[in-house]
């Protein structure tokens, strides 16, 4: 994809932690900050770095399970999701969004960096980004099936920053009644905007789980595109 990329070493408030940077072809452009799955920066993160570096995005990828472990990554079979859970319930999510605050001002400082900046975030990934856009981190945010979403209202709800959601109506990890839950609430906030995929399952973006649906992908990654490219 003619994309540059490489780890570099971010400073926390208690230690520091990768992040896996991805260079478009013409060395520049607006920032995203792409938030895992509880998978890891795996293979699959690595290639979605690579996807929106080579739409023109400078993209950087924080390693966020970098407290059990540098550089975790793990595939979607049994035990991969066993383990993958195991590490989403150990993750402090007020630790989590502080790397992310460190991560985007990392990003916003580098030369290649010319724009604004954008969280993009799938799965407990999602709930991070949106979360980054409700409190200001970042400019605006993409959130891919976030689940959790629905329990942060009360706390996060205001959200004045433009984010995009994507949800799968077949999603067996997040109820029909929470994404109608989350669609009520913002239903007069036009800074958000929602969309549901026709029997579109959980990871439906992903092409190295079984729940991988091509027309969602592509159908979301569209909506992403223009969305992106209207507000960055």
């Amino acid at each position: 994809m003619n994309t540059t990329a490489k780890w570099i070493d971010i400073d926390g408030d208690d230690g520091k932690f990768g992040a896996w940077l991805t260079l478009p072809r013409g060395g520049s452009g607006p920032g995203i900050v792409l938030l895992q799955e509880i998978f890891g920066v795996n293979e699959h993160i690595r290639a979605v770095a690579a996807q929106y570096a080579a739409d023109g995005y400078v993209v950087l990828a924080p390693d966020l399970f970098w407290r059990d472990g540098a550089r975790i990554e793990l595939g979607y079979d049994d035990a991969g999701w066993a383990e993958a859970v195991k590490l989403m319930n150990a993750t402090d999510v007020a630790k989590a969004v502080a790397d992310i605050g460190h991560t985007v001002r990392t990003l916003r400082a580098l030369p290649a960096v010319t724009g604004r900046v954008a969280s993009l975030g799938f799965c407990f990934g999602g709930r991070l980004s949106y979360l980054s856009t409700a409190r200001g981190l970042v400019d605006v945010g993409v959130a891919y099936y976030g689940g959790g979403i629905h329990n942060q209202l009360a706390a996060d709800g205001q959200v004045e920053r433009p984010l995009l959601m994507h949800f799968g109506a077949a999603d067996s990890h997040i109820p029909p009644a929470a994404v109608t839950q989350i669609a009520d609430h913002f239903d007069a906030n036009e800074q958000v905007e929602i969309h549901v995929y026709e029997n579109a399952e959980h990871g439906f973006n992903c092409n190295h789980r079984a729940s991988y649906q091509q027309r969602a992908a592509a159908q979301a990654h569209g909506h992403t595109l223009v969305f992106l490219g209207e507000q960055l």
